[in-house]
């Protein structure tokens, strides 16, 4: 008889939690023996029932290190569960001592108490999940990320129209939480955007804190207007949810930047509102998200990822942004399927995100894949 792998999960819906709990066991009833960490999502629909789904999956496992939280949907083996009461795990086996859970990082002192590594040595790579009420997340993630051997962190932030929680260990609140892993865990991790680019990259130069004044010397709306098109400018009003302004940031490679939201143009002084800061020199790419775009950007990761490896993949952890799935790629687990087409039928986990973490900052509209080996 064969081992079980170090990976199993498990994902199920039900109005009533116990049933969809009861039935993710059954699907991991072949875990490994030595399984010690599980990560648990489940939809905002159990999200008042969290202290009991976590002990329920305690005591039935008795595996006594968890980690995860709430979303409005979640994502398992193919599947998507947007909008509904469902939950996923994913029971793990690594090595003993390789990996930690934390939680209470709110504000950046609380990296002085609370150990960011394991045993005398550094912790390479962390798993984090995320209150996004936390007006302190874009540095906790840097510091986080600062802390790490690799300098790499993955993870999302909760998404729920109820309680905002995440699981590590207990049921915590208010900052980051996750797991901390050795080197001794291999993992890959990439990201895909749900953006395109429209037109090149610009210069700021002229702006005050969020309001683009000028680009490349240019009024900033007579640029904005020359990339999107004069089709796309006379219908702005209805697709203008569609058009995103992504900023490169510093230190970043040329083709990675972070998606905000346009928040008001003024068509008599021709400037530009955008959801982040852009100091004059800033580089700022205007996206348009659409479903060819994203895609063709997620069959790139793909094929990133999978060439990447050093060996087969046996488990692994997706977050995507909210306003993917079903409300970009359509309501047949389509974004899933793609990821179990590419990777074949491994145990995988994860959620539907208020917002995505991926190397040392905060992005959005975007899907963060990580693959243990």
């Amino acid at each position: 008889m064969n081992s079980p792998e170090p990976f199993a999960c498990g994902h199920a819906a039900s109005p009533n939690w116990r049933d969809a709990a009861a039935q993710c066991l059954q699907q991991t009833a072949n875990r490994p023996v030595d399984a010690n960490l599980g990560f648990l999502y489940v939809s905002d629909n159990f999200a008042s029932d969290v202290s009991e789904i976590l002990q329920y999956f305690r005591s039935n496992t008795g595996i006594l290190h968890w980690a995860g939280t709430v979303g409005i949907g979640v994502i398992a083996n193919g599947r998507e569960y947007f909008d509904e009461p469902a939950m996923a795990i994913m029971l793990c086996a690594f090595a003993p001592n390789s990996f930690q859970v934390f939680s209470g990082v709110r504000a950046p002192a609380d990296f002085e108490r609370v150990p960011m590594h394991l045993g005398d040595l550094p912790a390479n790579f962390a798993i984090v999940h995320a209150d996004p009420r936390n007006a302190q997340l874009p540095r906790l993630i840097g510091d986080l990320a600062g802390h790490m051997e690799s300098g790499y962190v993955a993870g999302g932030l909760t998404s729920s129209r109820r309680e905002v929680v995440q699981f590590a260990n207990g049921v915590t609140k208010g900052g980051l939480s996750g797991v901390l892993f050795s080197d001794d865990v291999v993992v890959s991790t990439r990201i895909t955007q749900g953006c395109a680019p429209i037109g090149p990259r610009h210069v700021v130069t002229g702006s005050r804190q969020n309001i683009l004044i000028s680009l490349d010397g240019r009024a900033a709306l007579d640029v904005f207007k020359e990339d999107i098109g004069e089709p796309a400018w006379n219908s702005l009003s209805r697709d203008g949810v569609n058009i995103f302004a992504g900023m490169q940031m510093a230190g970043a490679a040329q083709d990675d930047y972070v998606v905000r939201n346009l928040l008001g143009i003024d068509p008599v002084h021709k400037v530009i509102a955008i959801g982040e800061q852009a100091p004059p020199g800033a580089r700022i790419t205007f996206c348009r998200r659409d479903l060819p775009g994203a895609t063709h950007d997620m069959a790139r990761m793909l094929e990133s990822i999978g060439s990447g490896l050093y060996g087969n993949p046996r488990g692994a952890l997706y977050f995507s942004c909210v306003g993917r799935g079903p409300n970009l790629f359509g309501s047949a687990s389509e974004e899933a399927g793609m990821i179990q087409h590419a990777l074949g039928d491994i145990p995988l986990a994860g959620f539907f995100c208020e917002g995505e973490i991926s190397h040392n900052r905060l992005y959005g509209y975007t899907g963060v894949l990580t693959l243990f080996s």
